[in-house]
């Protein structure tokens, strides 16, 4: 079994940021569409998308306004407990010791776990429920 088996490609790239309707405006005069606006917390959070690429931007975590200011890549995983069972079992480096949920995300919430890449980067294993 391995991580892999449970990917189908990304679901969507993360981006913090300080002002979500300036951020919402921006991409929509690129061309996005607003797929999903929901509460997080005190916070909000939506969701940017144009054809296959969707864009994840919300309030409340620090912003760093220099490049390099993803937050993370989010991979659309369709078993999470498998996905989580072979990151651990291939050694990944695991960010936290267990899955995550955020049930106001889309119909019936999401569930997810993070990994480190060799960069330091943050992988997210992501199933929408």
């Amino acid at each position: 079994m391995a991580v892999s088996d449970y990917i189908t490609g990304i679901q969507h790239v993360g981006i913090p940021t300080d002002d979500l309707d300036g951020t919402i405006k921006f991409y929509k005069d690129l061309g996005f569409e607003l797929a999903g606006l929901f509460p997080n917390g005190d916070n909000r959070c939506a969701f940017m998308r144009f054809g296959n690429l969707t864009i994840e931007t919300w309030e409340g975590d620090p912003v760093t306004k220099k490049a390099g200011a993803i937050n993370h890549i989010s991979l659309n995983t369709t078993d999470v407990d498998k996905a989580f069972a072979a990151a651990k079992q291939q050694g990944l480096t695991l960010v936290g010791k267990e899955i995550q949920s955020i049930p106001t995300f889309w119909e019936h919430g999401i569930r997810y776990f993070n990994t480190l890449g060799p960069n330091r980067e943050t992988i997210e294993f992501c199933e929408i429920l």
